[in-house]
């Protein structure tokens, strides 16, 4: 992969320094107690195998296909979690913005911005998450060629913030499909920026259940495997102690029992990659 600037997120995590850096956690906020309980379980596993870590879980899912489907405990109550996770265990933690007037606020909690791919070429919001000097993790839209996302940087950059992330999570394939191309991930690294892979959203099935979204999550570890493979920077993934009760994306989430055997295994194909 091209050279890239080092992003750091932490005092004990940075992307692009050759290491392989993990984002994981719930979809949403389901509860303050089973995000804590998810947490400290993430951050007991992560740091028995070695791997920087950064917590992810949303306060507020604004794009859920359905208008019944479950959002989150909001901005107030979600930040107030992220901020325990965060102080109690500490771990750097990441969460989504939908909206401008959202990013000061999350960001004197969050330690990184993450921009959602449908909102990636979002100019207002993108601009007010580079302002807060945060570390601000843009996913790729699914509409959007990998050398497009040269323009997102640049106008991330045109608030003097260079701490960015592009993150790959598949591209639309028809109606209700993405493909995962392992090209993007290299062209993104082009750009001069850590690239991530999220290998859940990346086998999602846009809107495929009529009501909602669904997808395969029986595919999530192979692609993460490619992925490392490529030799990206982090992965992320959503995970859950029983998926199928997730109230988010529930087809998609990586059993948390499943979770030691898989990253032990993107650790090796690291090593190997990096040797």
């Amino acid at each position: 992969m091209a050279d890239c600037k080092i992003v750091k997120v932490s005092e004990r995590v940075a992307l692009g320094d050759g290491g392989l850096t993990l984002m994981a956690g719930p979809c949403v906020i389901e509860s303050h107690e089973a995000c804590l309980e998810l947490a400290e379980a993430l951050v007991g596993l992560t740091n028995r195998l070695h791997i920087p870590y950064i917590f992810k879980a949303s306060f507020d899912k604004a794009n859920r296909t359905s208008l019944s489907a479950y959002r989150g405990p909001g901005l107030e109550k979600g930040l107030e979690t992220l901020a325990e996770v965060k102080a109690r265990f500490g771990v750097p933690v990441v969460t989504d913005v939908h909206e401008p007037w959202q990013c000061a606020p999350v960001a004197e909690v969050c330690d990184v911005l993450q921009i959602p791919a449908f909102l990636c070429r979002q100019t207002d919001l993108v601009v007010a998450a580079a302002k807060t000097g945060r570390v601000v993790n843009v996913k790729k839209g699914q509409f959007l060629a990998p050398e497009d996302m040269v323009n997102v940087v640049r106008k991330i950059e045109s608030e003097g913030n260079s701490r960015i992330v592009l993150t790959e999570r598949g591209a639309s394939f028809g109606y209700h499909n993405l493909v995962a191309d392992m090209r993007s991930l290299l062209v993104m690294r082009e750009l001069g920026y850590p690239v991530v892979f999220d290998a859940t959203h990346s086998v999602q099935r846009p809107g495929g259940l009529g009501s909602g979204s669904g997808g395969d999550g029986r595919w999530a570890p192979a692609l993460a495997r490619a992925a490392v493979a490529t030799g990206v920077d982090g992965v992320f993934m959503e995970t859950h102690f029983n998926p199928p009760e997730a109230l988010s994306d529930a087809a998609n989430a990586i059993a948390f029992s499943a979770l030691e055997e898989l990253l032990t295994k993107l650790v090796k194909i690291h090593e190997v990659v990096h040797s």
